[in-house]
């Protein structure tokens, strides 16, 4: 009789541990499909495309934070995943069901505040006067830094607008 409980005590682990593993995977996964708030980065439909091109100079340049508003549910499925097997072997008796309910809400509670964290990014708020009088304001990833009175080119058409220095 005893063997058949670990037995299927041991099945359960297995499948709890397999699901953890999978949601990590995915975590990995998904922190790959980054998109790129950069200048210099071009996703592979944007290549060869043909671009407008207008010349400008920075009227001014403002720190912001770029975030990714496009959440995967990848941290919360990991952090859920290991606050549910932290939970499970916390818990004992009757308590265990509610030790790894509630390890398995905070942890993708938790999860999700890490994805979120990682999915912001430092930018610059650019502002341009256009050489034909005209203003416009880009934000763009804090890779280039630029100055007050700066000529630059804004280069746009098939995707973002990108401002980089002439």
């Amino acid at each position: 009789m005893n063997i058949i409980i670990a037995a299927r005590t041991g099945v359960r682990l297995g499948r709890v541990l397999a699901v953890a593993a999978a949601a990590g995977t995915l975590a990995v996964v998904a922190g790959c499909a980054n998109p790129s708030a950069s200048s210099s980065v071009y996703s592979y439909g944007q290549a060869q495309q043909e671009q407008i091109v207008r010349t400008g100079t920075v009227v001014s340049v403002r720190p912001v934070v770029i975030q990714n508003d496009r959440s995967s549910g990848a941290g919360m499925l990991a952090g859920g995943a290991l606050g549910g097997v932290a939970g499970n072997a916390i818990g004992g008796g009757s308590g265990k069901v509610i030790t790894t309910v509630g390890g398995a809400i905070l942890g993708g509670l938790l999860g999700n505040t890490v994805e979120n964290q990682v999915g912001k990014t430092q930018g610059l708020e650019v502002t341009v006067r256009l050489d034909n009088g005209e203003t416009r304001v880009v934000a763009q990833a804090a890779d280039v830094s630029f100055q007050s009175g700066q000529r630059v080119r804004l280069i746009s058409g098939g995707g973002p607008t990108r401002v980089v220095p002439m």
